[in-house]
């Protein structure tokens, strides 16, 4: 009975009919054919429950409307928003990119409390003061250096992923931390600190610095295409299948590399998986 436990609310009259006719049925479907379920078999369900096919595909339909965490309907976290670090526009054909003026607040020293400290003798107290007074304009130094990198950083990034911003995931190009890092004269280990849990808010989203970043894959005419142009390319693959004949890895390879992109059999699996997309036998439909 735990089947029926995550059923959403359903009105009375013929609403309540369906639920009632067919939950016996998906029980029986969910304890003794499982296996069938992921990719909706219904001749096997039919076959090895010995029930009727409306009753089958009653039974799916009821299940699809199943509360897959009925728990949220006790308790529920709280959403966690994120604060990108930079904004993201285009004006007049031109990308800008400015500091998000919430993280980079405005520190300075108190004038008049640094003019008491230069006035002070030279007790220990007044050694003491100046000693912080130079800790205090250091570390605001070193902020403003910090935001200088992540906006540079962040207008590299932005120009040379210009045709993502553009055109989306299918547009990216391969780029990696030393790209980046060779353009702005920066050490590599300083833009990986910069990009780290830093996010961008464009207008495709607001997205993670690290993002942008891809490894790449060979094309056919000797260029490079990045893996996540390659994703993009798979899901559009795939969101256009045939649910009766849905693509298999070796079948979207081939289509890839009719468009000139080689990528093995085995990385396309790997991908797809990254991807949460089951394999060509579990979204295969046949009602």
């Amino acid at each position: 009975m735990a089947v029926s436990a995550g059923v959403r609310p359903f009105g009375r009259g013929a609403q309540e009919e369906p639920r009632e006719r067919f939950r016996d049925a998906a029980i029986a479907v969910c304890a003794r054919g499982f296996e069938y379920l992921p990719r909706k078999d219904v001749p096997a369900l039919v076959r090895t429950l010995a029930m009727s096919e409306e009753d089958v595909l009653g039974a799916l339909g009821l299940i699809c409307r199943l509360n897959p965490r009925p728990g949220t309907l006790i308790a529920e976290a709280p959403s966690e928003y994120v604060v990108p670090d930079v904004f993201v526009r285009r004006s007049e054909g031109v990308w800008h990119v400015e500091l998000n003026p919430e993280t980079t607040p405005k520190l300075r020293v108190n004038a008049d409390y640094a003019r008491l400290i230069r006035r002070a003798d030279q007790s220990a107290d007044s050694i003491a003061l100046k000693s912080h007074l130079q800790e205090a304009r250091w570390f605001i130094k070193s902020l403003t250096s910090r935001n200088d990198t992540v906006l540079r950083v962040a207008s590299k990034i932005v120009e040379l992923q210009q045709e993502f911003l553009e055109h989306g995931d299918e547009a990216m190009k391969p780029l990696i931390l030393r790209d980046v890092a060779e353009a702005l004269d920066l050490h590599e280990s300083t833009v990986s600190r910069v990009t780290t849990q830093k996010y961008m808010h464009t207008p495709r989203g607001t997205l993670e610095f690290k993002y942008f970043f891809s490894s790449h894959v060979n094309t056919a005419s000797g260029g490079e295409c990045s893996s996540t142009a390659i994703r993009a390319l798979i899901r559009r693959l795939i969101s256009g299948e045939s649910t009766r004949r849905p693509l298999s890895d070796s079948k979207i390879s081939d289509e890839l590399a009719d468009q000139g992109i080689n990528v093995a059999r085995r990385t396309i699996a790997k991908y797809r998986e990254a991807m949460g997309i089951p394999p060509s036998n579990e979204r295969k439909r046949l009602a």
